[in-house]
């Protein structure tokens, strides 16, 4: 039996009842493919700050770099927004994915044919949309200085180099081989010179992609093009700001941020997470959504793991369960039956099974 070591970080809010879930499911799916998960547990975000005084405690960072993969829940909640900007739950997330190389953010944003409906959009418009977002994680205007502010201004800086494009637009490349073979490098080279430096790296490459279709729009079209007809798009690769507001767009064509999952992805290191935020207002209530979080275990064992078969199983579950009409509060309409988030768990592990 192969071992593997998972470090969970539950963090604050709805993360631990989700956490929980998508654990039971994993420890189903393991048991069923022979394999093992050492699981250690530790705090980050608002709790970790409550009781360490920072929101990413040296020990939680120790005990990731010596995992296989990192399961995390969510951070955050309104109530430590008054904390100094470096003790915030938030800058946890940023600290953990410099620290571990996690340069790559994996956002898919399928819609399921029994949530067609459940999308602000029109049925026609979104059925059968299939995207995934690469956001380039750990350069861009976020990371990049000099920066600063003072009375009089605020100021950032946004720069790309060579390495940090290339290694994106690889990743990128090579996702839309195993998909539908079309890829949309998203920037504003319009305008902005570190867009067309963006835009000049990934055409670099597309020839050693030959079964790549590469195709090319700026950030503003792209955001528009997304309501206006997502099923047009396969893979989206962008920069780091674009993409943290392209793939909020395409998460919401799927009607709930409950339902997504994604992976932030490194040379060496992976970190699995719910796009949803820590949710406060219903912790502890039963009703969040653990379909994100179950998602996002599917990720896991089909990217790090290398257990697509297991991934497939796990997403076919989720799929028969919705298609049984069994929804969660913030996906519920009149014809469903609405559930709790251990019932929901209950109902998928009964298709596992």
């Amino acid at each position: 039996m192969k071992t593997y070591q998972l470090t969970v970080l539950s963090g604050d809010g709805i993360g631990p009842e989700v956490v929980d879930v998508a654990l039971d499911v994993l420890n189903i799916v393991s048991e069923q493919a022979n394999i093992k998960f050492n699981v250690t547990e530790k705090l980050i975000g608002g709790c970790a700050f409550e009781k360490v005084g920072h929101p990413l405690p040296q020990d939680t960072l120790d005990a990731c770099l010596k995992s296989d993969a990192v399961l995390l829940g969510a951070v955050g909640a309104p109530k430590w927004d008054g904390l100094p900007h470096e003790l915030k739950p938030e800058q946890a997330l940023l600290g953990l994915r410099k620290a571990l190389g996690l340069f790559s953010n994996l956002r898919p944003a399928k819609v399921y044919n029994a949530l067609v409906n459940a999308s602000s959009l029109k049925p026609s418009i979104v059925g059968g949309s299939d995207v995934m977002v690469v956001r380039e994680l750990t350069g861009g205007i976020y990371f990049s200085k000099p920066r600063g502010m003072d009375e009089l201004k605020g100021w950032n800086t946004l720069a790309y180099g060579k390495e940090e494009v290339d290694r994106i637009a690889r990743v990128a490349f090579e996702l839309a081989q195993k998909r539908k073979g079309q890829l949309t490098s998203v920037h504003k080279a319009n305008v902005l010179e570190s867009s067309q430096f963006w835009r000049d790296c990934v055409n670099a490459l597309q020839p050693e992609y030959p079964d790549v279709s590469l195709s090319e729009m700026y950030v503003d079209n792209a955001a528009m093009q997304l309501v206006r007809d997502p099923k047009q798009f396969d893979v989206i690769v962008t920069q780091n700001l674009f993409g943290d507001i392209l793939s909020d767009i395409a998460a919401m064509i799927t009607g709930s941020l409950g339902m997504l999952p994604s992976a932030s992805m490194g040379t060496k290191y992976a970190m699995y997470e719910p796009v949803h935020g820590s949710a406060p207002e219903i912790a502890g209530t039963n009703q969040a959504n653990p379909i994100a979080t179950i998602e996002s275990i599917a990720m896991m064992l089909e990217y790090t793991f290398n257990k697509p078969e297991c991934a497939r199983k796990i997403n076919h579950a989720v799929e028969q369960v919705l298609k049984d009409g069994y929804r969660t509060k913030d996906i519920a309409d009149e014809n469903s039956t609405m559930v709790s988030t251990s019932e929901m768990r209950n109902h998928i592990i009964e298709k596992l099974n």
